[in-house]
């Protein structure tokens, strides 16, 4: 069973998907994309965790995808915060009525969403994934620029001289970028049709993106740049599976504290991927995330 809604709150409108009856015995989950700015449609192959009868929900952050957009607020940093997807996410789950039990799986930016929540509201998680998710934008700022120091000198080459002069908005720019991506947050040739889309909407309605992040991944310029909850993580008192790619711009480093500061954690390295483990390698990735959900389904 697939249906589809709004959660109107604050005078918006939050657009999610919702698949899977909900058998007894298996808590929802609630999954949450990544960005800021991408849109839940790279995240479809993840309703394959519904075959076993779970409810699996996802959802379009505000100003991104089928939900409210506000190009109007572009650049007003004070405005997108993760406060304000906190808020969301809270009007959410409450729509939903999982206040009670679930589970919660943020993707990369999504997974900063998680930690967070889970600090403030673990009475309503019984697990948390974090897939390629930071902690700290500092350790991820620096981590990425170690892999951007690793692309071919030519491409090197194009984004030093068009960062230099402010042309970050040039097609030779976004090829260039595109170059780091191909290695770091999809290996697939050619992307998925989901994986194409989600970028493309990130492209043409960039509102979200640049005013929280900037103009690509390994230039964090926006409102997150200092965002770090590296001594908060030890708080999170739920079960938590961390996840990531081999060859993910979320490295080793990026998930280190997550890894060895959160009580009760288990963790995966997904071989060959990167940034899209589920794209890349969904039959381990999904299996994975199943086993793990089905070990945590009793609500706390």
């Amino acid at each position: 069973m697939t249906r589809q809604g709004f959660v109107e709150w604050d005078g918006y409108k939050t657009w999610f998907t919702s698949v899977g009856q909900g058998t007894a015995g298996q808590l929802p989950l609630l999954v949450a994309h990544g960005g800021p700015g991408m849109t839940h449609d790279y995240l479809l192959p993840l309703q394959a965790l519904a075959s076993s009868g779970r409810q699996v929900v996802l959802y379009d952050q505000l100003g991104n995808g089928n939900s409210t957009h506000l190009p109007d607020k572009a650049g007003d940093a004070e405005f997108w915060t993760p406060a304000l997807y906190l808020g969301e996410l809270h009007e959410v789950i409450k729509h939903l009525g999982f206040g009670s039990g679930m589970h919660f799986l943020g993707q990369s930016w999504g997974g900063m969403l998680g930690i967070e929540y889970a600090v403030r509201r673990p009475h309503e998680l019984a697990s948390l994934v974090l897939a390629d998710s930071p902690s700290s934008m500092s350790t991820w700022a620096s981590e990425l620029g170690k892999l951007r120091d690793g692309l071919p000198d030519d491409v090197r080459h194009v984004l030093d001289a068009c960062e230099a002069v402010g042309a970050t908005d040039t097609p030779e720019y976004g090829e260039a970028t595109l170059e780091f991506y191909r290695r770091h947050l999809c290996r697939l040739d050619p992307w998925p049709e989901v994986m194409q889309k989600t970028y493309e909407l990130s492209m043409l309605f960039p509102t979200v993106y640049g005013t929280m992040i900037g103009a690509n991944e390994f230039s964090v310029t926006g409102s997150l740049r200092s965002w770090d909850m590296d001594d908060q993580l030890s708080r999170i008192s739920v079960p938590t599976l961390v996840l990531h790619g081999e060859f993910d711009e979320a490295s080793d480093e990026v998930v280190r504290a997550s890894r060895e500061l959160i009580p009760d954690v288990e963790y995966r390295k997904i071989p060959g991927a990167s940034h899209t483990p589920h794209l890349e390698n969904p039959e381990l990735t999904i299996a994975t995330i199943a086993e793990f959900l089905a070990r945590h389904d009793l609500p706390r």
